[in-house]
Order: C-alpha cells, then structure tokens, then sequence
C-alpha cells in the first residue's frame, strides 16, 4: 500500500518537470487530482482496506494530495511568470520587443540640407556661444548702445553686457578676429528673441553667412544666394532682391523667392503677393571691418541670414511654427 501511494506521486512529480506550457500543466492536474484522476480514486477505495489500515493509508494520501497541489499550483505561478529556470537561463523562441524606427527632427534635416549646400561652394561652419557679450551681438556689429537697429530686435537680456544671442552673426566677428582674409563661414545656431506667435517663436534657429576677399561684389551675393535657393527648392524658382536696412550691411537686401505654394498665382501663405520672403542680406558695413582690424580699402564682403524655421515651412508647407517644438510623434513621422 505505501509502495502505491508512493509511486503514484512520483509519477506525477517526475511528469511536472518536463511541463512548459499551462495546457500540458492542467493536463497533469486532471490526471491525478481530478474527480477521475489516480491519486482521487485511491482516496476514494481506501473504504475497501482492512480498518487497521485505513488510516495511516488515508494520511499518507492526503499528504501526497496537498504536496502535489502546491507543486502544481507553484510550478503555474512560475510559467505564468514567465520566470521558468532553464538551462539557457533565456528562452529564445519568444518573440522580440519591435522597435520604433527613428528619424531626424525637420529642423535637423533642414540644417543640415543648408549646411551642405553652402560647404559644397567652399565655406566652412563655424559654432559658437548661445549666452554671447553684448559686445559681439551688437557693437561689434555696428549696432552700438542706444542705437535705434536695437529696437528691432527684442533681447533677453542675462546682464548689463551678456545676453542670449539674437542672431548667429557674433561667430562672424569671433571668425574675423582669428583669421585674414579671404574668409567664408556659415554659423548654424540657436537663437533667441522676445518674440511668439505663429511664425515666431522665443528660441528658433539660424543660418547666417560670410564671405571675405578682394574684389567680392554684390554680384558674387546674388549669386552665391541663386545658387543656394534652386539648390534648396528648384531651378524653377525665381528670386528677386528688395532693397532694406540693416546695420551691419551697406547696401542691403531682402531676399524673395517665388511663392512655392501658388507658384506666384497668389494665395493666402503669400498673402496674394506671389512672393516669399526667406532671408536678408547685403554687403559687409565698412565699420563692420573695422572693428576687426580689416583693411576697408582692399576687402569687401558680403553678408546673410536666414531663418531655418522659415525654410522649412515653405520647403515642407507647414503653416504653424509651433508644430516644431509641440513633439508630436503624429507630426514628426512624417519626417
């Protein structure tokens, strides 16, 4: 009788350590715990042994009963767990985390497409401090204290002589310090003004240009900016100059390409004008040269800015600004 008992619970015992699945462990539990299983039907014939034996048979089986519950039920927690211990110690039949596929922001892509652009006709990038000396920012630019060019631009101010730089314009200066002509940089960069809407925001992105050397005219700036826009949209758009104002340029220009959206039909991005503004530009102030130590009577120069945010609308059509920093995964897939 002892043998019997003994061996119907080995048996289940040993049949347990080859489960992997619950359906093989339920499997298991019906076979010798169900109302027909092998270890319910020896409980219910112990009636028919000897009453000397019926007892300590009764408390052997039971005894196997409740072990053999608590190692199915402990061997199901562990499956569902999914914390089995195998000799692999890691099960490589299940199925992989998938991975979201990333891609770069717009504004990245878009830097990048300018900066290329520009370093294929010979210029250089040249980075520096966003927290810059109101030296550099302004005076160095023509722009000195008091100077009504400062209105048109608002300033975060950190001190009396520090702010957060409002244009990239500043590595210019810094770039022309260090080096003689002849001189070609673009300054990639963040910026900031005290400016929020839909087309503006607090903290955008620019790309301002400089090119240093005898003889440079503003022929060679339309040029230079010709090229730049049909590489960046196509042959097929045109560009015209608008004579404007800016400090550290004599003379100045804003630049206007044709509308992207209407093709110079006229349409509400363009305000029915046909054209868009993209940039400003114009030929280095003599007393930008000067505050460098340059020769004002053998280089010239030209100089220009543009706003990434702004390319990147037109290239991509994109109508709100904002939709650049809102980190809408919906939005930036799409990129």
């Amino acid at each position: 009788m002892d043998k019997s008992i003994d061996e119907i619970y080995q048996e289940a015992h040993d049949a347990l350590v080859g489960v992997s699945d619950l359906e093989a462990l339920e499997a298991i539990n019906v076979r010798y715990l169900g109302r027909k299983g092998r270890l319910t039907a020896f409980l219910r014939n112990i009636a028919s042994l000897p009453p000397e034996q019926r007892a300590e048979a009764g408390k052997k089986a039971n005894i196997a009963k409740k072990k053999l519950e608590a190692a199915i039920k402990d061997h199901g927690e562990r499956l569902k767990a999914g914390v089995e211990k195998r000799e692999e110690g890691i099960d490589v039949s299940l199925p992989g985390r998938p991975l979201t596929p990333g891609a770069l922001h717009p504004i990245t892509r878009i830097t990048r497409e300018i900066c290329d652009i520009f370093e294929r006709m010979g210029f250089s990038i040249a980075e520096g401090p966003e927290v810059e000396l109101d030296y550099y920012n302004f005076e160095a630019l023509n722009v000195p204290k008091y100077h009504p060019a400062r209105d048109m631009q608002d300033t975060f101010y950190v001190s009396d002589n520090i702010v957060l730089r409002t244009q990239t314009s500043p590595m210019q200066i810094r770039v022309m310090e260090k080096q003689s002509p002849p001189v070609a940089v673009i300054a990639p960069g963040k910026v900031y003004r005290c400016d929020s809407d839909l087309t503006h925001t607090p903290m955008f992105h620019q790309v301002e240009g400089l090119l240093v050397d005898d003889q440079v005219s503003f022929a060679d700036l339309k040029g230079t900016l010709t090229a730049f826009v049909h590489a960046m949209f196509d042959a097929q758009t045109s560009l015209r100059f608008r004579p404007s104002f800016f400090p550290f340029t004599e003379p100045s220009a804003e630049v206007d390409i044709l509308c992207v959206m209407c093709r110079g039909k006229g349409c509400r991005v363009c305000s029915h004008s046909g054209w868009l503004e993209i940039l400003g530009s114009g030929m280095v102030h003599p007393n930008v040269f000067r505050s460098v130590g340059y020769d004002t009577t053998q280089y010239s120069g030209f100089a220009f800015g543009m706003g990434v945010e702004r390319i990147a609308m037109l290239k991509y059509g994109i109508d709100d600004i904002r939709k650049f920093f809102n980190n809408d995964l919906r939005f930036l897939r799409q990129f």
